[in-house]
């Protein structure tokens, strides 16, 4: 049996994210999800969402690792990932009715963020969702001293990771025609944020 790429933090939280995405990803569409990684949430939620058509997605150098599981789970409404880089101009899919992305802020630069955020602004009709988990800072502050060294680690691992502040991400969010809907609390000091296109 051939070993799959595994993330035990993914193993960890789909099931409260589901039962968040349950309450949000409520009419049929396509749910695009950007940095798809090991594969497994988009298995996952797929299989439990069966009204909609999962859309995976990953950076180039980046996209081969959910192919596996995501050939092996055989899906019939999930659909062949994408080659999305976030800070190119032209993404290679011009509608989405949702969008997801876990543990992916943290790891993106803030132009990334940025560019996220505006291609998401592009590709989502008024009223879609965005949901968005991870750990966050507010107001400079962490929530946890584990979110705290994890974010140190970020940071001594390269200059531009880092947890992401709500004071930086409110601004960004309006501007790109975004409003916070709700910030619910998760497992493991994380978050899950879900904006909604204006």
């Amino acid at each position: 049996m051939v070993s799959l790429p595994y993330s035990q933090a993914c193993e960890n939280n789909k099931q409260p994210i589901l039962a968040r995405l349950k309450e949000v990803f409520v009419g049929p569409g396509t749910a695009l999800e950007v940095g798809s990684g090991t594969g497994q949430h988009a298995v996952y939620f797929a299989a439990a969402l069966p009204h909609l058509t999962w859309q995976p997605s990953d950076h180039p150098a980046s996209i081969e690792t959910c192919r596996p599981r995501l050939a092996a789970a055989a899906l019939a409404n999930l659909a062949q990932p994408l080659v999305l880089n976030v800070a190119d101009t032209v993404w290679p899919l011009t509608q989405a009715d949702m969008a997801f992305s876990a543990n992916t802020a943290h790891i993106m630069s803030w132009n990334e963020v940025e560019a996220l955020f505006h291609g998401l602004g592009r590709v989502l009709s008024p009223g879609a969702p965005f949901c968005l988990y991870g750990p966050f800072r507010y107001g400079g502050r962490h929530t946890s001293g584990s979110n705290a060294d994890f974010d140190r680690s970020l940071r001594a691992r390269a200059a531009h990771m880092g947890l992401r502040d709500m004071d930086d991400l409110q601004p960004l969010a309006e501007d790109t025609g975004f409003c916070l809907e709700s910030d619910t609390a998760m497992p493991a000091n994380n978050r899950l944020l879900v904006w909604r296109r204006q």
